[in-house]
């Protein structure tokens, strides 16, 4: 009887001291488990206007609503703008769970002109908080009170449809993460206003100058006439283009198409010359037989080198 009894206190010892070590370790875990889940701030955009868009720096205005909604009570709010800084910001409301600004700012976004004057850029609002890092607030995208109103027009360009976007941006600098809300607007030129004020005049030089074939040979002085008015016209030409433009690294679809004109210019003068030559020392028939094969080869090679340009570069 004394063992049973002595045997049940010692279980009963080893099951408490089993109990209490749990407890411990699942009150050290859970001061050890941080809270998984970051203050969230809806972040919406409504656009009302959108000023000038300028090609050389991609500097524009904007006038739009920022609203800042929370499902509780809203962090304090400290944001910025990382392409720009606001001119204006007039708080319409100021509710624990909800604020509302309008705010008109100074913006610029990065343009990309490799395919000019074709090329498609991209409007941007990108905000951030000053201060505090994504594991104290994180945006995310509030599809309800974003929008661009219908009135909102950009003179020259086609606006598509707007999208918004929530990323990480990390700095390595200072090894923090910020959250990051981007409302883009991509926009385009119009094709037509675009051909009509850069392309066609072109077109018309080289028509202009590949009619010279279908002179005679007799008339050389005129035929090498009309190739270096074309060859001047395309360099005044291309110079004004590229004063619409800042410096860039790289040639433009414009350039490229400007170099391949260059080419089919020096091509022409190169045969007229050659013909010229050729009737001075008195070979008449090489001249005669160069004149014919040219005569309506050229009308036809060239506009497909134009049109393998647009294939392969736009």
């Amino acid at each position: 009887m004394m063992k049973k009894f002595l045997l049940f206190i010692v279980l009963s010892t080893i099951l408490i001291l089993n109990a209490s070590l749990i407890l411990a370790i699942d009150s050290k875990t859970s001061n050890l488990v941080p809270n998984a889940t970051s203050p969230e701030i809806k972040v919406g955009i409504y656009l009302l206007n959108l000023g000038k868009f300028d090609i050389s720096t991609g500097s524009f205005t904007a006038d739009f609503y920022l609203s800042l909604k929370c499902d509780g009570t809203c962090p304090e709010q400290d944001f910025e703008f990382m392409n720009g800084i606001a001119s204006s910001v007039d708080k319409l409301t100021d509710n624990p769970n909800e604020k509302l600004y309008r705010i008109q700012a100074n913006l610029n976004s990065p343009i990309d002109l490799k395919k000019f004057p074709y090329d498609r850029q991209k409007i941007q609002i990108i905000i951030e908080d000053k201060t505090k890092t994504i594991d104290k607030v994180k945006y995310v995208a509030n599809y309800d009170q974003s929008g661009i109103d219908p009135s909102v027009s950009f003179s020259g360009w086609i606006m598509g449809n707007y999208t918004q976007d929530i990323e990480e941006h990390y700095y390595t600098v200072y090894d923090e993460t910020y959250s990051q809300y981007i409302f883009t607007i991509p926009i385009s030129k119009i094709i037509m206003n675009s051909t009509i004020k850069t392309i066609l005049p072109v077109v018309f030089i080289i028509i202009v100058m590949l009619s010279s074939f279908v002179l005679d040979i007799d008339k050389l002085t005129t035929r090498i006439a009309m190739v270096s008015s074309a060859l001047v016209a395309s360099v005044m030409f291309h110079v004004s283009l590229a004063n619409q433009i800042p410096p860039l690294s790289y040639l433009t679809f414009m350039d490229k198409f400007m170099v391949l004109t260059y080419f089919v210019i020096l091509v022409s003068f190169t045969i007229n010359i050659s013909i010229m030559e050729l009737t001075k020392k008195e070979k008449t028939a090489m001249a005669e037989k160069i004149h014919h094969r040219t005569e309506y080869t050229m009308l036809i090679v060239v506009p497909i080198l134009y049109i393998l340009l647009f294939w392969f570069f736009l």
